[in-house]
């Protein structure tokens, strides 16, 4: 077990268990934090865009293609821009701490 911290856009941080193997969509939507997932992460959408924090961001696997792809979707895309469905928790990433953004686009409404 590991442990993560989320920031909501108002600058409240809430730190939870986070199970090894679980994505940070799964944690979020676990502890009911306020992101859409609208695909379910299958990786369709972008509204479980999340903004790692830079100490983090360089022990996070490598984005794949398709996941690039999918965040040139997002509202506020930032360096360190990420989908919480690709973010697997790893001993390694005790600790964790991403910030939610405010705004999301669901381009599966569109």
């Amino acid at each position: 077990m590991a442990t993560m911290t989320f920031v909501l856009p108002n600058g409240e941080s809430h730190e939870f268990e986070a199970p090894l193997g679980h994505s940070v969509l799964q944690i979020a939507l676990d502890n009911n934090i306020d992101i859409e997932g609208a695909c379910e992460g299958a990786m369709a959408c972008s509204t479980c865009h999340v903004v790692v924090e830079r100490k983090w961001f360089d022990l996070l696997e490598v984005p794949t293609e398709d996941e690039e792809d999918m965040l040139d979707l997002v509202f506020g895309l930032k360096v360190t821009s990420r989908l919480g469905c690709q973010i697997i928790i790893t001993e390694k990433l005790d600790g964790l701490t991403v910030m939610i953004p405010s705004d999301t686009r669901n381009i599966l409404l569109e």
